[in-house]
């Protein structure tokens, strides 16, 4: 079997840079949208718990 040339590993390396930033930039994505809902919750279970909170706010 033949060696892979130069170009053809720069290529593969290439493609497999872009598919792992992609996936990195999903993953950040994923999770800061996660930590917003889960501040929002749990900002609005904290007022709930403590009412008289919301008017010094």
């Amino acid at each position: 079997m033949e060696e892979p040339s130069d170009e053809l590993l720069a290529q593969i390396m290439h493609e497999a840079a872009l598919d792992a930033k992609r996936k990195g930039e999903e993953a950040h994505k994923r999770y800061f949208d996660y930590l917003r809902k889960y501040v929002s919750e749990q900002r609005s279970q904290w007022f709930a718990n403590n009412p008289e909170m919301i008017a010094t706010r």
